[in-house]
């Protein structure tokens, strides 16, 4: 996997990708939800990254796999085909709205992709069920993260193999922009985020659950330059303004001097995602 690697310029930029999401949704615009989530999902830099987890885990016909965080389901119709009739591919999904789509795509898609709820915390099989597993931008969200990289320890079967990946807001870049105000901006999605140094942390978190490092790879996700500040930067510094870190006059300055710096081809937005490839020792 390339240590770094540009994503090309799709229209939709991949800082609003990573936008810190709530546990749960309220009801109204889910399926606007998952239209969003879905286009995103096929950005370039994103399917890269998936298919290099996939090619990672090297699902074979008869193994099991799950999927920790599915959401609408289409890493497990991966596995699924992956496994073969005679394998199992599983995802596990808090959000019940979620999991009726993926339940819904599977169905139509004809496939025995397999849904259930749970979360990262409490994976609901027994010890050693699975031969893979992948958990996808869940650990940015957890406030016990250590628990989580148990259960995929836990359900991992001896020489089973985990892809984890995530992102560390610690390692956004912002520019242009007054210096002071895009630190306080980064602070800002910081504190919005529960583990914003996910990203950093993975290795650690397997290892102390027992795990073995096989590889560790990033992928640097670069918004769209045409984009300008995008809605991510927009509500973050909306944010910025509402808890003090900076003046409304200096927000409408930065968001100023990004569009600018979209006119003119001056300006780089970007963020850092780790993949952290493991096993399971005999």
């Amino acid at each position: 996997m390339p240590q770094t690697t540009a994503i090309p310029r799709d229209g939709l930029g991949p800082m609003d990708t990573f936008t810190p999401r709530p546990d749960r949704f309220d009801s109204a615009g889910h399926d606007q939800l998952i239209d969003v989530r879905d286009l995103q999902a096929a950005l370039p830099g994103i399917h890269r990254l998936r298919t290099w987890a996939h090619e990672a885990l090297a699902l074979r016909p008869g193994e099991s796999a799950v999927d920790i965080g599915s959401g609408t389901g289409s890493e497990v119709l991966a596995f699924a085909e992956a496994v073969g009739p005679t394998g199992t591919a599983v995802g596990v999904e808090p959000d019940p709205n979620l999991l009726a789509s993926a339940d819904r795509r599977a169905a139509e898609a004809g496939s025995n992709a397999r849904f259930h709820s749970g979360d990262a915390y409490g994976l609901p099989f027994g010890a050693g069920a699975f031969d893979a597993a992948l958990c996808e931008r869940v650990f940015q969200h957890l406030t016990a993260p250590v628990r989580a990289a148990n259960e995929i320890a836990r359900v991992l079967r001896p020489g089973g193999r985990a892809v984890v990946v995530d992102v560390d807001w610690g390692t956004a870049i912002l520019h242009p922009g007054d210096v002071t105000v895009v630190r306080q901006i980064i602070d800002t999605l910081a504190a919005a985020t529960t583990n914003p140094r996910s990203g950093r942390r993975l290795p650690g978190l397997l290892t102390r659950a027992g795990l073995v490092i096989d590889d560790i790879g990033s992928h640097a996700l670069i918004q769209d330059r045409e984009v300008g500040a995008g809605s991510l930067v927009t509500r973050i510094s909306a944010m910025a303004v509402a808890r003090g870190a900076i003046t409304e006059p200096q927000r409408d300055r930065l968001l100023a001097d990004l569009a600018r710096g979209a006119e003119t081809g001056d300006i780089h937005l970007s963020v850092t995602m780790f993949a952290v490839l493991a096993h399971k020792p005999n």
